[in-house]
């Protein structure tokens, strides 16, 4: 599929009862706080988001400061369409010293090597990769590890336990890959089937191995680009500044940070963070169930898989009963076109459609709301997403549970309150 530019701008799978699956993540969700709020209880408090960044907002949740780890409560993800950088999340898997800034980086002379599989290798710095054409494009950045939390509910899954706020929509503007491999006569040889990417970060220890990731070059060739600015302004340090390659549609993991080299090579990296880690099994695992991932048994967290989230109303609200604005977002990999969102307040027996917003961008997130009513008291609402492809949420997303938590896209609950 084309990229879209702004010009300036299922298988079958089993499913539980419903109303077991209704119930079950309810009790879940409530034990999971709980867990949640025993485990605060013994561990010191961490410092808040703009006391480890500077501009960042301080209602951003703080996971972990050693590798930045950092989530966006939904009340705030929902405030803007774009999201603004002092309200993305953050994950770092290893960061360079000077990178822990919401500022652009402070670096000069940075050049971007071309290698691997092409007739001749070169070099670009940033100075001409900004006279090349540029583009904008507005898409969604998510962590394949979104969600986690939810997988956990059915057995730990291991990482930070993000809920639904490790996502963001944004615009991302730099010069398409295309072009780059053009303006240096970098031609691909016939046998080069992945781009490998590598960035200046380094890991915390000699005997960790370094970051990098392998990602189809057809897609790369089609949609990827060499990022220097984040919603207009230049991008900053902390969000892989000053140069990111973005792929839109893929999990954020492969939009390799600090970008420093590309290869074009005929098979994937055999690098420890492509084989062993940002993966998901090809068939079903038990919950709690070791895995020992492999590169035949597993694929990589490359396109998002389909997924909504409700925006409104919020876990845990307490709202006027009568009549409700529902609404919220959706998003998949880009490759084919969100065409309903339903909503269900009956455990999946019934779905009522949501008016859906379709964005200028593929890539981007679909924005839907619905009207519903109700009397007082406990309600849950659920919502799913379908695409032209036919693909949707499970309404027991843990039938995809992994241990490192993976992927989750299960239908998206609320519990609330009508008074």
């Amino acid at each position: 599929m084309p990229l879209h530019h702004r010009p300036s701008d299922q298988d079958a799978r089993p499913q539980l009862d419903r109303r077991t699956v209704l119930v079950g993540a309810s009790v879940g969700m409530a034990a999971l706080a709980a867990g949640h709020r025993a485990a605060a209880a013994d561990k010191p408090a961490l410092p808040t988001a703009d006391a480890l960044l500077a501009g960042k907002d301080r209602r951003l949740i703080v996971h972990n400061t050693k590798v930045l780890e950092i989530e966006t409560p939904l009340e705030l993800l929902r405030e803007r369409n774009i999201t603004p950088a002092q309200a993305l999340f953050v994950r770092n898997n290893q960061q360079p010293a000077w990178a822990l800034t919401l500022a652009p980086a402070d670096v000069k002379d940075w050049t971007v090597e071309v290698a691997g599989l092409v007739e001749f290798p070169r070099a670009i710095t940033l100075a001409r990769l900004a006279e090349l054409p540029q583009v904008e494009t507005e898409m969604v950045l998510q962590c394949s590890g979104n969600g986690r939390a939810s997988f956990s509910r059915a057995a730990p899954a291991k990482g930070s336990q993000w809920s639904q706020g490790a996502v963001a929509n944004v615009r991302f503007r730099g010069a398409m890959l295309r072009s780059v491999l053009e303006a240096l006569d970098a031609r691909p040889h016939a046998a080069a089937r992945f781009l490998t990417a590598e960035g200046q970060d380094r890991p915390a220890s000699a005997a960790d191995a370094d970051f990098e990731h392998s990602i189809p070059l057809a897609d790369a060739l089609d949609r990827a680009l060499l990022a220097t600015h984040l919603n207009g302004e230049p991008l900053p340090a902390v969000h892989g500044g000053p140069l990111r390659l973005v792929t839109p549609g893929y999990y954020g993991t492969m939009h390799v940070k600090w970008l420093s080299r590309l290869r074009l090579e005929s098979q994937e990296t055999a690098n420890h963070h492509q084989v062993k880690r940002y993966r998901t099994p090809l068939r079903p695992v038990k919950p709690g169930a070791a895995f020992d991932y492999g590169l035949d048994n597993s694929e990589p967290n490359w396109g998002m898989r389909i997924k909504s989230t409700i925006f409104a109303p919020l876990e845990g609200q307490q709202v006027a009963s009568g009549k409700l604005a529902v609404r919220g977002v959706a998003w998949n990999d880009g490759t084919a076109r969100i065409v309903a969102v339903e909503l269900s307040h009956d455990g999946g027996q019934s779905w009522q459609r949501a008016e859906l917003t379709v964005p200028a961008s593929p890539y981007a997130w679909y924005p839907w709301q619905a009207e519903l009513s109700f009397a007082p008291g406990r309600h849950a609402i659920m919502c799913r997403a379908i695409d032209a492809l036919g693909r949707t949420q499970p309404l027991d997303g843990a039938i995809d549970w992994n241990p490192a938590g993976y992927g989750w896209h299960g239908v998206h609950q609320v519990t609330f309150i009508a008074t």
